[in-house]
């Protein structure tokens, strides 16, 4: 089975997660500052030649009441330049809660500070890839 990765885009950072070879569990593979289009790009660029993943899931914050805001118009948009250098199918799915989900996770672990800043959208890409899994089995 092919690979999947899931990416939980911000303005400020960018979390990836990637299937295990199987499609049975997500690790996190890291949170990249988002300094900017050109460096965002690359950077991802190269975990899709490393990774080589047959989907891309992105998380589409929807507000609870499943309307798109401002924020699942970012995701939208994203998902179009992405298909500029990934030519493979791309997702958008639901990814209501997993922030906060993200968070209580952290918070049961006790990360906390900086560390927490630099984890906490590579847990959330990691929820929404699992989250997306199990829903396709």
């Amino acid at each position: 089975m092919d690979r999947m990765m899931a990416i939980d885009y911000g303005d400020s950072r960018v979390g990836v997660a990637v299937s295990d070879a199987l499609g049975i569990t997500a690790q996190g593979v890291e949170t990249i500052k988002n300094t900017g289009r050109r460096a965002l790009f690359s950077r991802l660029g190269e975990l899709i030649d490393e990774y080589k993943p047959s989907v891309i899931v992105i998380g589409l914050p929807k507000n609870m009441n499943g309307t798109l805001g401002e924020r699942a118009e970012k995701s939208i948009e994203f998902e179009k330049q992405l298909k500029e250098i990934y030519d493979g199918k791309t997702e958008l799915f639901d990814e209501r809660l997993t922030t906060v989900s993200a968070i209580r996770t952290l918070n049961e672990t006790n990360t906390r500070g900086q560390k927490r800043k630099n984890v906490v959208d590579t847990v959330a890409a990691v929820l929404i890839l699992q989250a997306y899994m199990e829903r396709m089995k």
